[in-house]
Order: C-alpha cells, then structure tokens, then sequence
C-alpha cells in the first residue's frame, strides 16, 4: 500500500467524485481510478459504490477513512519531526 494510494482515497472520499478529486491531486481519472482499484484490491474489499451521482463510501471506505487520515497525519508529523531536528543540527 502506497501513500500516493492512501491520498487518493481520502481524496475521493472527501470530494465524492473521481473528476473532482484528480483536478485536486493534479492527476487525470484513469489513474486515480486505478490507485483506488489497486487499494480495494489489496484490502480486498469495495471501499465505494460507484454510482451515476458519483462515489459513495462503503461502511469498509468509512472505517479505512479514519485510519488512512491518521496515517497521512503521521507521515506529516514524522516529516515536520525530522526537519526540525535537521535545521537544528545545522544551527549547532
């Protein structure tokens, strides 16, 4: 499972709609479609319906959203954690 992966569900689960959530990631549809195929194919569940209005999260989307929120949050905060101790060792 790959963070690209992870930004992109949350993407389109926040936007509910594939065209909506590729402008966002600066992506085109098919392969945004694709990371999403591939996560639901390694978690080995649907996590959207797809419909003609647009993507609609599966109770497994709704449970996978809140971990996949804390895992990007985390990559941030690791991020943001090395930096700092970086531009503090530079000051040294």
């Amino acid at each position: 499972m790959s963070l690209t992966h992870i930004q992109s569900f949350i993407a389109v689960a926040e936007e509910r709609n594939v065209g909506r959530a590729a402008r966002r990631l600066h992506l085109t549809q098919p392969p945004l479609s694709r990371h999403i195929l591939a996560l639901e194919d390694e978690l080995g569940t649907r996590l959207f319906e797809r419909t003609p209005s647009g993507m609609h999260l599966l109770p497994a989307g709704e449970a996978f959203l809140q971990h996949a929120r804390r895992i990007l949050a985390e990559v941030d905060a690791a991020v943001h954690t090395v930096r700092g101790v970086a531009a503090r060792k530079q000051d040294s």
